[in-house]
């Protein structure tokens, strides 16, 4: 299980750690501004560092939701499509039945990584002007709604009957093939 989660545990971390960053640098620019707690208001290069971090916590529990579910689901349904059963690894009824492994294990976090440094270089777009932000932002917006969709994916994959499910992963191997 532990082996399965590690990847998504890890850009879970360094979300948190971006995170982190971000409100370090608000209160870097409070000091350097004098805009003392409660308010939120000071010069524009101020605003766009708080706008910014404020930004990027808003959607931060949206974009662990989706990391996690399609890490988990996404994966799980493609092992499932391949007849892979869920047994611990190394179990003796998984060396029996083991298939090979899913093609895109670390679909999931790879978007949450690029999800991430999307994110990293809109908060330093925005702190230089709000100008700078959009290509991030727009990047960031990509990864996150690929994100939803492997998750959707995973999730459809999980509930349908196991021989409609490998009837479609089939079709979908096809489409990345042609791709």
């Amino acid at each position: 299980m532990k082996d399965e989660v590690a990847l998504l545990a890890t850009v879970t971390l360094l979300g948190v750690l971006l995170q982190a960053y971000f409100s370090l640098q608000v209160i870097s620019a409070r000091r350097a501004f004098r805009v003392s707690p409660p308010i939120t208001t000071g010069p524009p290069e101020f605003e766009r560092i708080y706008r910014a971090q404020v930004n990027c916590s808003e959607y931060f529990p949206v974009f662990l939701a989706t990391l996690w579910v399609a890490g988990i689901f996404f994966h799980e349904g493609l092992r499932a499509g391949q007849g892979r059963t869920l047994e611990p690894r190394g179990s003796p009824h998984q060396r029996a039945h083991s298939t090979p492994p899913s093609p895109f294990p670390g679909a999931a976090a790879l978007c949450g990584l690029v999800y991430l440094f999307a994110r990293l270089r809109y908060f330093q777009g925005y702190a230089r002007s709000a100008q700078q932000r959009l290509a991030p932002l727009y990047a960031s917006a990509r990864a996150l709604w690929l994100l939803v969709v492997l998750a959707a994916f995973g999730l459809l994959a999980h509930f349908l009957p196991a021989a409609l499910r490998g009837a479609l992963l089939g079709q979908f191997q096809k489409l990345l093939q042609k791709a």
